[in-house]
């Protein structure tokens, strides 16, 4: 790595070609990291200060700038709102419905409101059909006068059984009432032996209904199962050529004992090798420079491109 002197504010522009690109490609000295943090930690939320201030800048008076940002903002409230927090569902500023003032009544209105005051005009070539076109939309209401014939005109019986309204089924119940009345005759009615027979609750026995270990009859005993539950008794076997499931530890032969990975098996019993998260996302070499880089000459154009900007 070749060492080239780090100039000094008043040397940097004269540097030219390779000596600039050196000072250029060298990286900051200063890396500040979450582990490698030297300034003092931050605290957000509080008026503290991320660096403590000169005594300059406290003692410097603000520009008309300044002050003009930090006037606070206008409050709209009104003072019959009392203590309501309005800002939080009108962003401060009270309903566009207010009291117009006395002298806003009186006031006599500019040239330029009375022109936006007035409303769009029809175009020219625009004939009105209905008379209620400027409350209807341009739509008469369905609610319109009867002309004198259609009034005197004879009604036909298809017209007269279109205009009956439909009729309920002759089967069709009113809906009764939630609490329905019960009457006299139900109150005095004495119940038949039926109804009380289904009244009554229907008796369950408390079990166990027999004893876990029973006796078994004699004749049960000496009893011969038949052909058929003989073949239904019989379980199902198992598909020619079936193996039973493999133990867990087995017998390792000793041909397997004996026997040498190949080298394709060696390769791939080799366990991955990753880098830590540390090298993954902080890698030191990012900044150095290689050797073809340290030879290379900078082009006239990237020369030009590097020239600082002359600022008066």
């Amino acid at each position: 790595m070749v060492d080239v002197e780090v100039p000094r504010e008043n040397e940097y522009n004269s540097l030219r070609g390779r000596e600039r690109c050196i000072y250029l490609a060298e990286p900051k000295t200063s890396k500040s990291i979450w582990l490698t943090s030297f300034r003092p930690k931050l605290v957000w939320g509080n008026q503290e200060t991320m660096w403590p201030l000169s005594t300059a800048a406290i003692q410097a008076e603000p520009s008309k700038r300044v002050e003009e940002l930090s006037t606070p903002k206008k409050d709209f409230r009104h003072t019959l709102d009392g203590n309501k927090y309005i800002n939080v569902f009108s962003c401060g500023r009270n309903s566009v419905i207010w009291d117009v003032s006395p002298l806003a009544m009186k006031a006599e209105p500019s040239g330029r409101i009375e022109a936006l005051a007035q409303q769009k005009s029809l175009p020219p070539l625009y004939q009105e059909d209905r008379a209620t076109h400027s409350f209807s939309c341009g739509r008469e209401s369905p609610v319109w006068t009867v002309s004198d014939a259609a009034q005197k005109a004879k009604e036909k019986e298809r017209l007269e059984r279109l205009a009956r309204p439909k009729t309920a089924h002759k089967d069709y119940e009113l809906p009764r009432q939630v609490e329905s009345a019960v009457s006299d005759n139900a109150k005095r009615c004495t119940a038949s032996a039926r109804v009380r027979r289904l009244s009554r609750p229907k008796s369950r026995p408390a079990g166990p209904f027999r004893e876990p270990m029973w006796p078994v009859s004699k004749p049960t005993r000496q009893a011969t199962a038949s052909g058929r539950q003989m073949e239904l008794a019989r379980p199902k076997g198992v598909a020619d050529g079936f193996l039973p499931a493999r133990p867990t530890l087995w017998e390792v032969r000793r041909q397997a004992l004996r026997a040498h990975a190949t080298s394709r098996t060696q390769e791939l019993s080799k366990p991955i090798e990753r880098a830590t998260m540390d090298h993954v996302q902080f890698n030191p070499d990012a900044f150095i420079v290689s050797e073809a880089a340290k030879k290379a000459r900078c082009p006239p154009r990237v020369e030009e491109l590097s020239q600082p900007i002359n600022r008066r």
